[in-house]
Parts: C-alpha cells; structure tokens; sequence
C-alpha cells in the first residue's frame, strides 16, 4: 500500500506541469481514495492506545480486581474471603471514597492487598484534557499514598472509557492503565451462581476479572470462584505481578505480548 502511495504522489509530481486538469485532478482522486480506503484506515485504528486487558505469560495465572467507588457494606467481608484462601487481589478505589472510608483503605493496605486508583471523582476521563486527567489522578494518588505509604502504579478508567488522550496522559505518569478481559457483571444484581458461571466459564491464561465491592451477591460467589480456579491450576496474584517487565507489546484485544 505504501509503495502504490509513493507512485500516485510521483504521478502528480511529474505530470503537474503538463497534465491536462482532469487528469491531474484523477491522480489526486486516486490518492485521496488510497490512503483512505479501508485498509489503510484499518492499519492505523490498530495503533489506537490501549489499556491491559490481559497478559501472556507462561503458565496459568489469573488477577482477580475490584471497584471501589460507592458503598463500602461488604469490604472487610471481601478481605476475609481473600485472605482464608491466601489470595492478593486488586482494589482501584476513588479519591471520593477513599475520603469517606479511610479506614478500609488502610485494612486492604495492611491485608496485603493491592490498592490502586480509580480517579478522584469517577470521571467520564474521555471527556477530559491532559491537564485535567493529571490533577484528577495525581489527587487519587495524593490520598491513598497518605494513608498506605504506597503510591499507586496502575489506573483504571471511570466506565471503562478512555481514549488516545486517557491512556497517553496516564502512561506519560508512569502509570499503566488496567481494562479487564472477564467482567463478573456483579453490578447488575446477577446472582451468586451466575457470576460464579461467567467468570469461571471465562477466565484463561493471563486473565484480568473484574468485580466491584457493594455488589449484593459478590461475598456469597467468591469462595466458589477462587475455590475452582485453584482446582482448574491457576496461580491467583495481584494485576502488578501478572503484568510483563521490560520490553513489551500491546495488540488490537489489549493483550500484552513479550517483545519478540
């Protein structure tokens, strides 16, 4: 494509001068038509910025992540559950309720667990500038580093929305932003066995599974989870740990790849 590119553009160069107009005007036609058909059009959406949302690695190893955005009636019960099975999971929480709870954010920390950010406000980020999505992260980060003693590395996107700008902004802070490839659908008020089928009918090698705490049935569906993922061979261990060190890549799923 790029080759056939170079000659329509050479095709203009040399016949500007003596060209008829119509002529000239159905080289540029077929240029604009060029670098504007499908295929090339599909070859730059692949270079879209993503986030993780799954990891090659050798073995079965599979991360288990919640949000934390609202209520807090099932935190401790979730720390519980994690800790009887010997399980580190991930919590992105928001600044806003990291304010209002500060005390689980400190029983997470002091469990063991991962506590990482999930914006100050739960922004819609895509709608945001560069500047914005810095003050709103670094004020996330300003409050659970308060109370931990550990900046958080890892970001996930309010709704799950993002775009060039988001993931940019957010790698340019050294941090690296975290999609999921299994969502438990917990929020929808799905019932203990229905979130048990989908994520252990969905996780593979490398997984990234998304859950929220506050959700009704997630304390009642979690021991069968971990409980069946161990007896299927995977090694349970927080986002920071499944992810690649060094030299990387990250195809059009979000799945990062080893550099060949």
């Amino acid at each position: 494509m790029k080759n056939t590119v170079t000659t329509a553009l050479m095709y203009i160069e040399r016949h500007k001068k003596a060209a008829s107009g119509a002529a000239l005007v159905l080289a540029v036609v077929l240029l604009f038509a060029l670098v504007n058909s499908p295929a090339v059009v599909g070859a730059s959406a692949t270079k879209r910025s993503l986030p993780v949302y799954s990891v090659e690695r050798d073995g079965k190893f599979v991360a288990l992540s919640f949000d934390a955005a609202w209520g807090n009636e099932d935190t401790e019960q979730l720390i519980e559950i994690l800790q009887r099975y010997n399980v580190k999971a991930t919590f992105f929480l928001v600044g806003q309720w990291v304010d209002k709870y500060p005390e689980s954010v400190k029983q997470l920390a002091d469990a063991g667990m991962e506590v990482m950010n999930h914006s100050n406000d739960h922004a819609h980020f895509a709608k945001l500038s560069a500047s914005e999505i810095v003050e709103n992260v670094n004020a996330c980060n300003a409050k659970i580093e308060e109370i931990t003693g550990v900046r958080p590395t890892l970001f996930r996107c309010p709704y799950g929305e993002y775009d060039d700008n988001v993931i940019e902004t957010v790698q340019g802070m050294g941090m690296t932003a975290i999609q999921w490839d299994v969502d438990s659908l917990d929020w929808k008020g799905l019932d203990a066995s229905q979130i048990t089928k989908r994520v252990v009918e969905g996780v593979g090698p490398g997984s990234i599974v998304l859950f929220h705490n506050a959700a009704e049935h997630t304390p009642e569906a979690l021991p069968g989870i971990i409980e069946q993922l161990i007896a299927d061979g995977y090694t349970i261990v927080p986002i920071s740990e499944l992810l690649l060190s060094g030299e990387y890549s990250i195809d059009h799923t979000g799945r990062m790849h080893p550099a060949a």
